[in-house]
């Protein structure tokens, strides 16, 4: 069961004007191969799919609680291209007053899609066009392919985060986006813990965890001045957070045989 709360996660800023061609690059953040909904759909069906939870409890909780997370961060997404394509229009029939097209008055590039089929809103697709695709979604039923997956998704979602940030000056998309920067930090932070604890292997040693430093980006900081870096998966009653340490204090368990090596965690 999931706990909504009519709330997003962070305050985003009223734009100036409408720039729908921010809008169609923050679109990749929404439905592209490492988009949100990529990350929600990966953790969502690996965490249904589960067995044996019990035996790989807090492996579980953080795969699980992820999910929970970027239910909201798809909410935050989606807000954002929402306020990117808010007064497009003037209100016409045909042409406005000025001979402009209404829908289009600025005359800004940006995804057609968003005037012809979904009225100014967000859509279940990427920045060129393609909607999203259930093949985007790995579930192995080995807890350490999954793990590594995840981190792998985690990685390129970051980098496709930091890329759409270089491509925008919109004050708007930067401030959603410096916030996902951070934690998808977190969530790169998280995979590579499990994975070192799992394994016994530093994980850190072999892969950027994270490789660019969130404090580059101007709208990331002040999200970690507050903390956020530190605040990990939550908002699940009666356990409120995953606490990496869970994962430090199970890790012998695990490696002294809860199951050898590349045994799949399904069906136990």
């Amino acid at each position: 069961m999931f706990l909504r709360i009519d709330k997003l996660q962070i305050e985003l800023p009223w734009p100036d004007g409408a720039d729908p061609a921010a809008a169609g690059a923050v679109q990749e953040l929404m439905g592209g191969k490492f988009g949100e909904m990529s990350t929600l759909m990966n953790c969502t069906y690996q965490s249904f799919n589960m067995r044996g939870k019990s035996k790989v409890r807090p492996y579980y909780d953080l795969i699980a609680n992820i999910a929970a997370e970027e239910m909201g961060h798809i909410e935050l997404v989606a807000n954002t291209i929402n306020l990117l394509l808010d007064r497009t229009i003037v209100e016409a029939d045909g042409l406005s007053a000025d001979g402009a097209a209404p829908l289009n008055a600025g005359g800004s590039t940006g995804n057609p899609d968003h005037f012809l089929n979904f009225a100014l809103g967000t859509i279940p697709g990427d920045a060129g066009g393609h909607h999203w695709s259930g093949d985007y979604v790995f579930n192995s039923g080995n807890l350490k392919l999954d793990l590594l997956h995840n981190f792998f998704l985690e990685s390129n979602a970051r980098m496709g985060k930091i890329r759409v940030y270089e491509m925008t000056d919109n004050p708007v998309a930067r401030e959603m986006i410096g916030y996902l920067i951070v934690r998808g930090g977190v969530h790169q932070e998280a995979y590579a813990k499990a994975l070192s604890d799992l394994s016994g292997v530093d994980v850190t040693k072999l892969l950027p965890v994270p490789e660019i430093d969130s404090t580059k980006f101007p709208h990331a900081r002040k999200y970690i001045r507050a903390g956020f870096p530190q605040d990990h998966v939550q908002l699940q009653p009666g356990r409120l957070q995953t606490d990496l340490r869970d994962l430090e204090r199970s890790a012998g368990r695990h490696r002294r045989g809860a199951r050898g090596p590349g045994r799949p965690a399904r069906g136990r």
